[in-house]
C-alpha cells in the first residue's frame, strides 16, 4: 500500500533579517508555526536495482523532475544512504506555491517520512535534519512540527513549547490568498538593494552597528518568552544553538510531543530582566501568543520582509489591515483589545500569503468574511501543536 502523508504549511510568527554573509545568505531570526493547512503527497517505493524516481502532481505548475524539493529529498537520501529504489510521488497541491507558507519545503519532509515508511528505514533525527537542511532552510521545522525556532539561515531549529492562548495549543487562523506569487530572492535581493547600500538613507554604512538591528532584537525576544525558568543555559548566541548546530531532543521528533508546561510559568520578563512595563503579568503556559504580542509592542514584532514587499505589492498592506479588522492602523499589529480584530497578523515568509491569529472561532470567521468581501480567497484554519501534528501526519 502506498503511504499517504500530509504536507502541512506553515507561517512565521515575526522574522527578522540580518546582513549578507560570505555565503551569499542571510542569518534570520523566527518563530515558525505550522498549520493544519497542508498538501498530500503519496509515495510508493520498493527496492530495485536501479534508482528510479517519478512525479506526478495535480497542479501543471508543480516541476515533476529534480527541481521538484520532494524529489530532490528522495535522490539525496538514497544517495546517502547507498541504496537503489523505484519511488513513485504523487503531490496533491492544496497550499499556494510562492505563497510563504514553505508548501514546498514540507512536501520534501513528507517524502522523507514517506519514504522512509516504504523502505523500512529508521533514521537517526540528525541525518534527518542534515538531509533536510541540504535540500532547504525551511526542511528541517517541518521534521519537528509545531512552534519551532529557527536561526541561521533557518535551517538550525529549536522545538520550544506550543504558542498557547487561554491555555488552547490549538488557535483559530486565517490565511489570506490573494492569488500573486512572491519570489523569495527576489525579496532578499530588494532587501539588500534598500538596506546594504551605504548611500540609502534607509541603512548606514554596513561597517558600522545598523540603526536597529531586528535580528537581535526579536532573538531576545524569543529568549524572553521562550526561555527556561530554572536553566537559562543556550547556545552562543544567548538564544539560539550555537551557530551550524541543529537541535534535537529524542531519535525521533514526532515522539517529541511538546516540552515540560512547568518551564513556562511565572510572570513575563523583559530585556535586561526589567518586568513588564505594562504592568500585567502573564502566565506563559497559558498565553504565551499574548505574551509574544506585548514584549514586542516596543520593539514591534514583525515581519521584515513586509518593509520590502509591502511597497511593491500594496493590496498585501491593505490585506493586512482587513485581517486586523476596522480597528487596525497603517503600523499598528497587536489589536489586543480591539473587537475581533487579530492578535496578530502579519505575511508569512516572503508572502504573498499573509495570516491572522484569533481569540475565537468567531472572529477568524468575521475577518474571512472582511476578506472576501473585498475578493480576497481566505481560509479558516487553525495553529498545528506538535502532538497533532504527528498524530494526523499519516492519511489513510
Amino acid at each position: 500500500m502506498p503511504t499517504r502523508v500530509r504536507s502541512y504549511s506553515k507561517i512565521n510568527l515575526g522574522l527578522a533579517i540580518g546582513p549578507p554573509r560570505p555565503d551569499g545568505f542571510h542569518s534570520l531570526a523566527t518563530l515558525y508555526q505550522t498549520l493544519a493547512l497542508h498538501d498530500l503527497i503519496t509515495v510508493s517505493a520498493c527496492a530495485s536495482q536501479q534508482t528510479v524516481i517519478t512525479l506526478i502532481s495535480n497542479d501543471l505548475r508543480v516541476p515533476t523532475d529534480s527541481r521538484n524539493t520532494a524529489w530532490k529529498m528522495v535522490e539525496i537520501t538514497l544517495e546517502r544512504l547507498g541504496i537503489t529504489a523505484s519511488v513513485d510521488i504523487f503531490i496533491r497541491k492544496n497550499l499556494p506555491i510562492q505563497g510563504g507558507m514553505g508548501a514546498g519545503s514540507a512536501n520534501a519532509a513528507a517524502a522523507l517520512i514517506g519514504l522512509e515508511k516504504e523502505l523500512g528505514l529508521d533514521l537517526p533525527s540528525e541525518i534527518r535534519l542534515d538531509l533536510a537542511a541540504e535540500v532547504g532552510s525551511d526542511v528541517p521545522l517541518f521534521l519537528l512540527g509545531g512552534s519551532v525556532l529557527g536561526s541561521d539561515r533557518g535551517q538550525c531549529v529549536t522545538a520550544v513549547p506550543d504558542v498557547t492562548l487561554a491555555g488552547e495549543t490549538v488557535i483559530p487562523c486565517v490565511v489570506a490568498l490573494p492569488g500573486i506569487g512572491v519570489s523569495t530572492p527576489l525579496a532578499f535581493r530588494e532587501w539588500d538593494r534598500r538596506f546594504s547600500n551605504p548611500n540609502s538613507p534607509n541603512s548606514p554604512d554596513l561597517h558600522n552597528p545598523p540603526i536597529r538591528d531586528t535580528l537581535v532584537e526579536l532573538s531576545r525576544m524569543f529568549a524572553t518568552v521562550f526561555r527556561k525558568e530554572t536553566n537559562s543555559k543556550s547556545g552562543a548566541s544567548g538564544i539560539f544553538p550555537d551557530p551550524g548546530s541543529v537541535f534535537h531532543t529524542q531519535s525521533h521528533p514526532e515522539k517529541l510531543h511538546g516540552l515540560p508546561r512547568e518551564q513556562l510559568h511565572g510572570s513575563l520578563i523583559v530585556g535586561n530582566n526589567q518586568p513588564d512595563r505594562s504592568g500585567l503579568e502573564i502566565d506563559l503556559a497559558e498565553n504565551s501568543l499574548l505574551a509574544l504580542v506585548r514584549t514586542g509592542s516596543e520593539n514591534q514584532l514583525e515581519n521584515d520582509f513586509e518593509t520590502v514587499v509591502f511597497p511593491q505589492y500594496p493590496l498585501l498592506r491593505d490585506i493586512k489591515r482587513l485581517l486586523m479588522g476596522s480597528s487596525a492602523t497603517e503600523t499598528g499589529s497587536s489589536g489586543i483589545d480591539a473587537g475581533n480584530a487579530a492578535i496578530y497578523a502579519a505575511l508569512s515568509g516572503s508572502g504573498s500569503a499573509l495570516f491572522g491569529l484569533y481569540r475565537t472561532q468567531t472572529d477568524a470567521t468575521a475577518a474571512q468574511q472582511r476578506l472576501q468581501q473585498h475578493g480576497v480567497k481566505a481560509i479558516v484554519t487553525a495553529t498545528m501543536p506538535r502532538p497533532l501534528y504527528w498524530t494526523n501526519m499519516f492519511a489513510e
